[in-house]
């Protein structure tokens, strides 16, 4: 006997395969259980991902409808807010945001209208957000070249896109003490991602970030993503 689960992803993906207009479809792995998924969309018209086919992966947890669905992006892609390493995903939608009434259709269309509008300053992973925000047209052609190496998008040669390069806030003087410790370039990646320098020291202080005798290392995915929540005053 199936559970109210199972039969609420059925009709779902019932729903899903009756609305060929929403640019989304979700089928199961084994072609048999609904607790484990596949969703494809295709990459936005006008955007460096047009034409390409990301795939993502879905597990529905015990608790769904009340928890989100868990989602990474099986395809690599270039954005500030999946990790490029892992397809791990920042969206409210799949988080504190999610609502009961929410359904896979909605979560793929959120994440379809994702690839439309990122945001750099809510990032999954830093180091695409920096270059959003500095280099737009670095970050573009980029997020072009692994759309069409991994997503199968054909290659453009002109790449319109509407990103604006934020110039990284100016210093408040050179004074290391400000830095407590830590180095001046892990501190700094946040503070060009438009947070305050004395915001982000607290934020490390505060999640206790190793200052590793003062030197530069790369900091695990899981500190960034408390480090950026303590700046957005999630925690």
């Amino acid at each position: 006997m199936s559970s109210t689960r199972e039969r609420r992803i059925a009709k779902e993906l019932g729903d899903l395969h009756n609305d060929p207009n929403s640019g989304v479809s979700a089928h199961p792995v084994d072609g048999t259980s609904l607790l484990h998924l596949k969703g494809v969309f295709p990459g936005p018209p006008d955007t460096p991902y047009a034409g390409g086919t990301f795939q993502v992966d879905i597990v529905i947890p015990d608790n769904y409808p009340f928890k989100s669905p868990i989602m990474k992006f099986d395809t690599k892609i270039w954005h500030p807010n999946v990790s490029s390493v892992t397809g791990a995903i920042c969206l409210d939608t799949l988080g504190s945001g999610w609502s009961p009434v929410g359904t896979i259709k909605m979560a793929l269309i959120s994440l379809r209208m994702l690839l439309e509008s990122p945001n750099p300053k809510d990032p999954q992973d830093a180091e695409v957000a920096k270059m959003m925000l500095e280099q737009p047209d670095k970050f573009a052609e980029k997020a072009h070249d692994w759309a069409v190496k991994y997503a199968g998008a054909p290659r453009r040669e002109s790449l319109k896109h509407n990103y604006q390069q934020v110039a990284p806030p100016p210093p408040r003087g050179d004074d290391p003490a400000r830095y407590q410790g830590y180095n001046k370039d892990l501190i700094d990646r946040f503070v060009h991602m438009g947070f305050d320098l004395d915001a982000v020291v607290e934020a490390f202080n505060f999640v206790g970030i190793d200052r590793n005798g003062g030197l530069d290392y790369e900091l695990e995915e899981a500190y960034m993503g408390d480090i950026t929540a303590r700046l957005l005053g999630e925690q």
